[in-house]
C-alpha cells in the first residue's frame, strides 16, 4: 500500500498518510491517491495536483 507523504509545492504543507489530515477530518491510513479528485491543500488551498511526492 502506497503510504507515501506529499508536500504542497506552493506552501510546503504535507500531507502525510499515516497521520491523516486533522484540519479536515481525514483519518489516518487514508493514501493520497485516495482523496477526492478536488480536494486541496488546507492551508493554501492549492489543487491537489500542485503536491508533489516527498
Amino acid at each position: 500500500m502506497d503510504m507515501e507523504c506529499y508536500i504542497c509545492t506552493i506552501c510546503g504543507h504535507q500531507y502525510n498518510p499515516k497521520k491523516g489530515e486533522p484540519l479536515q477530518n481525514i483519518g489516518s491510513g487514508v493514501r493520497f491517491a485516495d482523496l477526492a479528485a478536488d480536494w486541496a491543500c488546507p492551508v493554501c488551498f492549492a489543487e491537489k495536483r500542485l503536491f508533489r511526492k516527498e
